[in-house]
């Protein structure tokens, strides 16, 4: 009896030794990476540029940073010519295989015209789809009447990661043409951390807009 009774003790302690450390080994690596990336800051930086006929040809940067919640951006020759604005907004996302994100955001406008902007951006994906949009609504201080909304949408398909094309719309008050909203097309590619699209502007038109632009994240 005494000896079966240390054997069964043996094992309890054989047990409770062998199994203690697994769900703390397994469980603690987890959380310690998702603080890590929850923390982490990502960039991006854009240029495009617009060659538009028998008007001014020009650039237009965007510059973004991103932590968690936190959505800062800054842009120049976006709602007017020599005018910079500089934005913050608030991120969110959600879902799997329709997987959507957006982000309100508060801007001010200054140089040519002087303001502030209430805007979004967001997506909107499914399989190889994805709906792009980004907008805003400017309240000119100076002049009430120069009160504009602004607005960049896409819709394209990627049959690859590294290709993409599809449909872009634009209202922008930066350059004069006979249509508020131009339409056009996109073609788009992407290689490790840099992004190549070409797009037209009215293409059924004789002198359609150009424009060439360029991204880089890190």
């Amino acid at each position: 009896m005494a000896i079966a009774a240390v054997l069964a003790c043996a094992d309890a302690s054989a047990q409770t030794t062998t199994n203690a450390p697994v769900s703390t080994a397994t469980n603690t690596p987890p959380a310690l990476t998702e603080t890590t990336d929850d923390k982490a800051w990502s960039f991006s930086a854009s240029a495009y540029t617009y060659i538009v006929p028998d008007s001014r040809d020009y650039v237009q940067p965007t510059f973004t940073a991103d932590r968690d919640w936190l959505h800062l951006e800054a842009r120049y020759n976006y709602e007017a010519l020599d005018t910079g604005s500089a934005w913050v907004g608030y991120n969110f996302s959600g879902g799997e295989k329709l997987a959507w994100e957006i982000a309100p955001m508060l801007g001010g406008v200054f140089g040519d015209i002087t303001g502030i902007a209430p805007g979004y951006k967001g997506s909107l994906s499914w399989w190889k789809l994805e709906l792009y949009s980004e907008g805003e609504y400017v309240f000119d201080t100076g002049n009430s009447s120069d009160n504009f909304f602004y607005n960049w949408s896409e819709l394209t398909l990627a049959p690859v990661d590294w290709f993409r094309f599809g449909m872009v719309t634009q209202r922008t008050r930066l350059y004069q043409t006979d249509r508020e909203i131009q339409r056009g097309v996109l073609v788009g590619f992407h290689y490790k951390k840099v992004d190549l699209s070409g797009i037209v502007f009215n293409p059924d038109e004789s002198k359609p807009t150009f424009v060439i632009a360029v991204g880089l994240n890190f």
